[in-house]
């Protein structure tokens, strides 16, 4: 015999489809980021914290650290039933949000992160906005401590620059992560 209720519903009341598990960014306490992404994972919550090799030099000697990617932040994988979970351990600040509600990050820029982590570039995370008219003087690379005026950001990390004094653009190819605000 079949079943004369349609799948949606048994004994008059809804059924609820199993949610799928999605990526959460949460952000954390500063410097805490390892500390939450090992307490997350003694929770079973899976968890994705991306971590760039650096040289890191002290007065006596230089070593290579681990440090996280995106400072105050690591990304988890969970069902909107599991963030109670997330929300009471310990370090965790809150979930990214927008409008007040957690946004669920695409799979495939998860992906692109552990890419990105798993490659043997040179990474440099910036948040700093630059527009047309800044002063700016290049922070990383042959050309460190080059300065001028940015006249304009292009695709492909080509940069113009107006040299001081000289009423010259130079077009560099170099990331904008290289350059910084005067």
């Amino acid at each position: 015999m079949t079943d004369p209720l349609p799948a949606e519903e048994k004994n008059g009341l809804p059924v609820r489809k199993k949610e799928d598990p999605k990526w959460y960014a949460v952000y954390t306490h500063p410097r805490a980021e390892k500390q939450v992404y090992t307490r997350l994972q003694e929770i079973a919550i899976e968890t994705f914290l991306p971590l760039q090799k650096t040289y890191r030099k002290w007065s006596d000697r230089k070593k290579l650290v681990e440090k996280p990617l995106l400072s105050s932040y690591v990304f988890v994988r969970v069902t909107r039933k599991e963030f109670p979970k997330v929300y009471n351990s310990n370090g965790v600040v809150k979930f990214v949000s927008f409008e007040g509600q957690p946004v669920a990050i695409p799979q495939n820029q998860i992906d692109n992160l552990r890419l990105l982590v798993n490659s043997d570039a040179e990474i440099h995370v910036t948040s700093e906005k630059f527009a047309q008219g800044d002063q700016v003087e290049v922070i990383s690379g042959s050309l460190t401590g080059l300065t001028g005026e940015l006249i304009k950001v292009g695709g492909k990390k080509r940069v113009i620059i107006r040299i001081d004094k000289l009423d010259q653009n130079i077009v560099l190819t170099i990331p904008v992560t290289f350059l910084r605000k005067m």
